[in-house]
């Protein structure tokens, strides 16, 4: 996995665009307070990892392409997870990729599931 520091400063890597984050503080408080929230068709929806812009990619790892990048505090879907390359986030280190919608992945390590095991059925 690459990381690169590009002429604004930011540090990015093949999973996530890391923010310039000057002057805030994140604590594990406030990452505990964020809510799982339902949509109304009773889909769940969690956070992806305050101050990331988290890639999603056509399957689960690094070596798919991107499809887009997910904006900061962004929610998410997860219809299904799958194993896959294993990656290092703010939420661990997983083998697990969540399906946010048809052939889009995130790696399960920027979404704030509660869990560090699978919170969905495996995809098919």
């Amino acid at each position: 996995m690459g990381v690169e520091e590009n002429s604004s400063g930011t540090v990015t890597t093949d999973v996530a665009d890391v923010a310039d984050v000057t002057g805030t503080t994140v604590t594990a408080e406030a990452v505990v307070a964020e809510e799982v929230t339902t949509l109304a068709a009773g889909t769940v929806v969690y956070p992806i990892a305050p101050g990331y812009r988290v890639n999603v990619r056509r399957g689960p790892g690094t070596q798919y392409g991107i499809v887009r990048t997910l904006p900061y505090g962004m929610s998410v879907p997860v219809y299904c997870q799958k194993p896959g390359e294993r990656v290092t986030g703010p939420y661990g280190t997983s083998n697990i990729w969540d399906n946010i919608a048809n052939g889009q992945f995130v790696a399960d390590a920027y979404v704030h599931t509660g869990s560090d095991g699978y919170i969905a059925p495996r995809c098919d």
